[in-house]
């Protein structure tokens, strides 16, 4: 059976040189809950991300994938910062099979470091210093969205993992796409490095990705499609 690749860490597929991020303008952050139709290794199930206030100008960011072989949950508390999205902790989790995987993340700002805990090998656990703009992969999410809609270059510096890796999207025109049963203009977006793909399809007016497709070596991993948000 083939490998399922990191999830977005599909966080989001996620060198040593930094893509400047120029520091966005302050943008509104929702609670929202979006459900999508969930692909992971050739079989269906359901995902959801939703963003809910934690109070003190912190919000949670979540996204779970469910089917007979995947299990994943990933949670990132975060704020904002002059118009950035800073993360400030995280949890992933992960069944695949019967091989189940969890690590955490704290992004100590006061140090500029991020350390990691959990199943993770001892040189990849930090301290790993961090620059203003860094983001983990399921903000790099809501970051495109709100990019795209700003006409801004999609160029960002994700943080996991023990690692700091540049990721860079190109715009790749525009698609008609299916949200609860009505069509819609996407700008479809894409990201490849070597032979994993990313794809991102964001529709005006929604506040999460209409739909994200991982590849791995020319064969789909895993694909999210949304269903319906609120």
């Amino acid at each position: 059976m083939k490998k399922l690749a990191p999830l977005f860490r599909f966080r989001v597929l996620a060198s040593a040189a930094l893509l400047a991020m120029a520091a966005a303008p302050a943008w509104a952050i929702d609670a929202f809950t979006a459900q999508y139709q969930a692909s992971a290794l050739g079989m269906l199930g359901e995902g959801q991300m939703s963003v809910a206030p934690q109070g003190n100008n912190r919000w949670q960011y979540s996204l779970s994938i469910r089917n007979q072989l995947v299990d994943l949950s990933q949670k990132t508390v975060f704020d904002e910062q002059n118009g950035r999205l800073r993360p400030l902790s995280s949890s992933d989790s992960s069944r695949i099979l019967v091989k189940k995987k969890s690590v955490d993340t704290v992004y100590d700002w006061s140090k500029s470091q991020a350390t990691w805990t959990g199943d993770i090998k001892p040189d990849r656990a930090g301290p790993l210093k961090l620059q203003p703009g860094d983001m983990d992969a399921l903000l790099v999410n809501l970051a495109i969205v709100r990019d795209v809609a700003a006409g801004k270059p999609l160029r960002y510096r994700m943080v996991e993992n023990g690692r700091a890796k540049p990721m860079t999207y190109q715009v790749a025109g525009k698609e008609q796409i299916t949200v609860a049963g009505k069509t819609q203009q996407a700008t479809k977006v894409v990201r490849t490095d070597g032979n994993k793909q990313m794809i991102v399809w964001v529709v005006p007016d929604m506040p999460v990705p209409a739909r994200i497709l991982q590849r791995e070596n020319g064969q789909d991993s895993i694909d999210l499609t949304i269903k319906s948000w609120r």
